[in-house]
């Protein structure tokens, strides 16, 4: 039995604390289904019950984290591992359930509706009404034979992409309107495996394009004008690790497109999918540049610098509160280590600098990196505030 944490992200994006216990993977109680058991360490009570699922929806981060969109609850879910070695095991136990699961057992209907997807129409020009038939009505019908069919096809979405973009310079738009059809059909079947390779930097602007042909709007939208254009990325600090670069612009245009293309098209659980990206996106970024050093010090020095303008640190103040906002994608003993990291680098001297500001702007993202600070650990301000020559931030706090 391994010693965990049980977290569930809750609607705001923070990770809440169901309580520690030990886990096992074991056969479910009725069933003859495998699945992940906690019971908590104090009283005994089960503090999850989760089937093993044979989807690809399980993340392991770091050595000791293993983190899953359960499909039951519509919820996201994490186990924190007090040992590395136990996050291993139970990450072995969870693959080979999965390696081991067999076709269930279909009625008549099911196994008829399989027979007549053997494959999908050919992405061509010509057949387009076909493929945009299977892709809606399959879809509702026989959703998990339809993703194998997509996935199987290692060029299907190239070849898609190809083909709207063929479709657009020749203004042909009833193949446009069908091919909207088609990428919304593939959005709403939820899988975790296709959006990753639909929301990947190679192809989903092209993507984000082919959703601004909606059949039932009369002009063209302007999505990828207004991600290029007007969706500006400032860097207030050199951001050198290409794949934190990736994660950033990814995540950007999965909110764009959650939020304003597609709000009234995805069903709550294809959203929450999204919702999961982002979050998971959100982790990675701020994992991964609170373990470079080198960059956190690098940013402080910066603003401490009397040759950096008032514009930068204006900016520098920015990317900290929202660096801080996004942290609550962490589990909540990462999240205070990077507290404790920034406020041992100075991040509350940045905050009375910027309440000493005559731009209200300033002052609000200042106070907000305050509130989540007292939301993490109010200990954290108090020591500071106790220890500061002065109280300079105090009597800014009281006027």
């Amino acid at each position: 039995m391994q010693r965990v944490k049980v977290y569930r992200l809750s609607d705001d994006g923070k990770w809440d604390d169901q309580g520690t216990g030990h886990v096992t993977s074991d056969c479910l109680e009725g069933t003859n289904e495998s699945g992940l058991i906690v019971v908590d360490e104090e009283d005994s009570e089960i503090l999850l019950m989760h089937r093993i699922c044979r989807e690809d929806i399980y993340r392991k981060q770091e050595d000791t984290i293993i983190s899953w969109r359960d499909p039951e609850y519509a919820t996201e879910l994490a186990l924190s591992f007090q040992e590395s070695a136990g996050c291993t095991f139970i990450w072995d136990q969870i693959r080979a359930v999965q390696r081991n699961f067999h076709p269930s057992p279909h009625n008549d209907e099911t196994s008829n509706n399989r027979t007549e997807l053997k494959q999908l129409p050919a992405v061509e020009r010509s057949v387009l009404p076909s493929l945009m038939k299977v892709i809606t009505e399959s879809g509702i019908t026989d959703q998990m034979r339809l993703i194998e069919l997509v996935l199987e096809d290692q060029e299907f979405f190239r070849k898609l992409m190809d083909l709207f973009k063929i479709s657009e310079d020749m203004e042909d738009n009833d193949s446009l309107h069908m091919i909207y059809k088609i990428v919304k059909g593939i959005f709403l079947l939820n899988s975790s495996q296709i959006f990753e390779k639909i929301l990947g930097d190679d192809m989903l602007m092209d993507v984000i394009g082919s959703l601004e042909y909606d059949p039932d709007i009369q002009s063209a939208q302007h999505y990828r004008d207004f991600l290029n254009k007007h969706v500006v990325f400032k860097e207030a600090i050199p951001i050198r690790d290409s794949v934190v670069l990736s994660k950033i612009h990814q995540r950007q245009r999965i909110l764009y497109l959650k939020d304003t293309i597609l709000p009234k098209v995805l069903d709550e659980a294809t959203a929450s999918s999204l919702n999961s990206i982002i979050h998971s996106n959100n982790a990675i970024v701020v994992s991964m540049l609170k373990d470079d050093s080198a960059f956190i010090q690098e940013l402080f020095a910066k603003y401490k610098s009397a040759t950096t303008s008032v514009e930068s640190k204006r900016d520098l103040v920015f990317f900290l509160h929202e660096f801080c906002s996004i942290s609550k994608s962490l589990l909540v003993a990462q999240q205070d280590s990077l507290f404790r990291d920034l406020v041992n680098e100075g991040i509350f001297d940045v905050v009375t600098n910027a309440l000493l500001s005559e731009d209200k702007s300033l002052v609000f993202k200042g106070t907000d990196i305050l509130i989540l600070f007292l939301n993490q650990d109010p200990n954290l301000l108090l020591n500071y505030v106790i220890h500061q020559e002065g109280n300079l931030l105090l009597e800014l706090l009281v006027s």
